[in-house]
């Protein structure tokens, strides 16, 4: 298991970027607070594109004045939060808003997220997971009439009054783990991935199911491998849609045989001298994926992973 000191190291996308302050959600002022507070942050979205500006990009964050800002009705608003000691509220804006006299562009996050500043990842992904949750609440699961945004639009509520009923943000847990043998790494690739990337197995946990189960489920589902243990690592939030990775370190038997499966064109082992060599196409080091090759290819190579040359591929992808 690896020290505490490295299991509590935040991995992208997560961290204290944001003082969420849930209580002022409660306040049935807060939407007029933040319209008269100069200093309000408003960032805009447009579905789950997030708005940004510049190169290299940036949050493109505008003030009370600007025209999105004014024109977008109260609904579709979203208290974020404080960031940056900055109150910040989300502004979900049309495909009719006018942003061709602004700098403003729209672009989906997961190609976007490894440029971007870390604290600022963090903010767009937390946006564009409510933003995603919003669109697809917008009738009650229970009786099917409209929705309704409560508390600063972290609440969805049916408008039903002989119903009611509150949707909550929803999050998929999905296990991720990197399985060794000792001397060897456990590692898959799907089809559609680009040639020789691998990375760690990963799947969602079902109904029922322990996070050990799960993580001991999926390997043996997916490569024909039995783990003995399990011990978890650390955890990411991952907007695509709406997944929380929670990373595990799991050791098998030593010489495991591993296979192929529905869900995995290859399963097989490697060294760490042929993770070293660059004939493995890694996952991006935005991703708890990577890190968990990180902390297990560090545990008994006298070069860094950072420091090996070592492909990687760069798109936002994380198992």
């Amino acid at each position: 298991m690896p020290p505490s000191s490295e299991r509590s190291a935040a991995n992208f996308l997560a961290g204290p970027y944001l003082d969420r302050r849930a209580e002022l959600r409660e306040d049935p002022d807060w939407l007029r607070a933040a319209r008269a507070d100069a200093g309000t942050l408003f960032l805009p979205i447009r579905g789950t594109a997030l708005g940004v500006a510049g190169d290299p990009p940036t949050a493109a964050f505008v003030d009370h004045r600007h025209s999105l800002a004014r024109s977008t009705p109260d609904e579709s608003l979203v208290l974020l939060g404080w960031f940056r000691e900055r109150r910040c509220v989300m502004v979900q804006i049309g495909d009719d808003a006018d942003t061709e006299s602004t700098r403003i562009r729209f672009e989906e996050l997961r190609p976007l997220a490894p440029t971007l500043d870390s604290q600022e990842a963090g903010l767009l992904a937390y946006a564009r997971a409510l933003s995603y949750w919003q669109q697809r609440h917008r009738h009650c699961g229970v009786c099917g009439a409209p929705t309704q945004p409560l508390r600063a639009g972290h609440v969805m509520q049916c408008r039903n009054a002989e119903c009611a009923a509150e949707f909550f943000p929803r999050i998929d847990p999905a296990i991720i783990v990197l399985v060794s043998d000792g001397d060897r790494a456990l590692l898959g690739r799907q089809a559609s991935w680009p040639k020789n990337r691998y990375s760690t197995i990963a799947g969602f946990v079902e109904p029922g199911e322990s996070l050990e189960d799960a993580v001991a489920r999926e390997v043996l589902e997916e490569t024909g491998v039995s783990i003995v243990t399990s011990d978890y690592h650390s955890s990411q939030p991952w907007p695509f849609p709406s997944s929380l990775m929670l990373g595990f370190m799991a050791s098998a038997e030593p010489g495991s045989v591993a296979g192929s499966s529905s869900e995995l064109e290859d399963a097989r082992w490697f060294t760490r001298a042929e993770i070293a060599s660059g004939t493995v196409v890694l996952p991006p080091p935005t991703s708890i994926s990577h890190r968990l090759i990180e902390n297990w290819f560090d545990a008994d190579w006298p070069t860094p992973l950072r420091n090996v040359p070592a492909r990687s591929w760069s798109g936002a992808v994380n198992r």
